[in-house]
């Protein structure tokens, strides 16, 4: 088992802001070993798939009254009647106590939450093991994109294809079926295979139903459950209007690069196809270390494109183009972007660099660098002189 020290960071300080943390992310993804490490005989730990537990808990006072540990986790809080009840009475009543719940969605996800414990909670979303992570585990990055980052497929010695294809079966009748009451398992994990198989590619919701002959109403209510369990994310484009821009269409990645590779049959990656799951990682590492920060993409009608627009201060965007290989950047899109927002900071971001370097085209100056280098949004400067 490894530690995951920069995730048990996080949660120490979400519990000095507030008594309870919810640590959501895909299944398998890691939370209940994470959870299982904090705190060792401080913190009772309680799988909340078990029918003794949810007797346990039926009547919160009384469980709360009687416990003696100072912190207690609850994972798959989902499983249970009434979580928010539970947690509510916990922080409300017993402020001594900090309680961490686990579960695949967001906290507001399912008709079981009726109440998103406003000013009472923090939250922590478990992404699929970061670049830091494989350099103390000893995990190359080859085998990190295309295994991926869920600790099951990283780690076994043989292909994890049926892990795969087990993990979409567990994750209809876990989490989709448990939070949002859908029955069709087919319909489903056709749009999820579909979202898969378009993954760093842009989704438009008609086309999709077309292709799969089902309503775009379907597609809609599902997509939204995928975004709210973590299985996908939706970036949107970057606008400003009347620049020729497109303001609509988003993009759509999956959650994870291994699920991308064993849709697409990906068993040994082009250079290209390691292109396009590269992007996939440093959209993780944004997610892992700047939570709050909004992220686009940027595109026009003339067809020029930018990978990433992390907007920051007023009227500042940074710009980051993820390139396996940064000799193969082409500088036409920045320019287009840059003549109307000139202030922000632009990155080649790429596994190359093992420290920054400048790097210039015309009156454009790049930094090209790893994900760990433009973290945080440092202060911006003008990005053409």
């Amino acid at each position: 088992m490894f530690s995951r020290p920069y995730w048990s960071q996080r949660i120490e300080d979400a519990w000095d802001q507030a008594p309870i943390v919810w640590l959501s992310g895909v299944r398998r993804c890691g939370k209940t070993t994470l959870a299982r490490g904090l705190g060792g005989q401080d913190t009772l730990y309680l799988a909340c798939d078990l029918p003794s537990v949810a007797a346990r808990v039926r009547d919160p006072e009384h469980f709360f009254h009687s416990c003696s540990a100072p912190r207690i986790v609850f994972d798959e809080i989902h499983q249970l009647d009434d979580p928010t009840r539970l947690l509510k009475i916990g922080a409300d009543h017993f402020p001594h106590l900090r309680l961490l719940a686990t579960g695949s969605s967001t906290l507001a996800a399912g008709h079981k939450f009726r109440d998103t414990l406003t000013g009472r909670k923090r939250t922590v979303h478990l992404t699929p093991w970061l670049l830091e992570e494989l350099e103390v585990a000893g995990i190359s990055l080859e085998r990190r994109l295309v295994r991926g980052g869920i600790p099951p497929a990283l780690l076994l010695d043989s292909t994890p294809a049926e892990m795969y294809r087990e993990w979409l079966d567990s994750f209809f009748a876990r989490d989709i079926q448990t939070l949002f009451g859908f029955r069709d398992y087919a319909r489903f994990n056709a749009l999820f295979e579909y979202v898969i198989r378009a993954s760093g590619g842009s989704l438009e919701t008609t086309k999709t139903a077309r292709d799969l002959g089902i309503a775009r109403a379907t597609v809609e209510s599902h997509l939204r459950a995928l975004v709210t369990t973590h299985a996908a994310t939706v970036v949107r484009p970057f606008h400003g209007g009347g620049r020729a821009e497109l303001v609509k269409q988003p993009k759509v990645y999956a959650f994870d690069t291994g699920f991308v590779c064993f849709v697409r049959g990906w068993n040994e990656p082009r250079e290209e196809e390691r292109g396009i799951l590269w992007e996939h990682i440093v959209l993780e590492q944004i997610q892992a270390y700047e939570p709050h920060q909004a992220v686009h993409y940027w595109r026009d009608t003339h067809g020029s494109e930018i990978d990433f627009v992390l907007p920051r201060q007023r009227d500042t965007v940074d710009v980051l183009e993820c390139k396996w290989n940064p000799n193969h950047l082409n500088p036409r899109a920045l320019q287009r972007f840059r003549e109307h927002y000139p202030s922000g900071r632009n990155y080649v971001v790429t596994p190359a660099a093992a420290e920054p370097y400048p790097l210039r085209s015309g009156n454009l100056e790049w930094t090209v660098c790893a994900p760990a280098h433009f973290r945080g949004g440092a202060q911006a400067r003008p990005a053409a002189p």
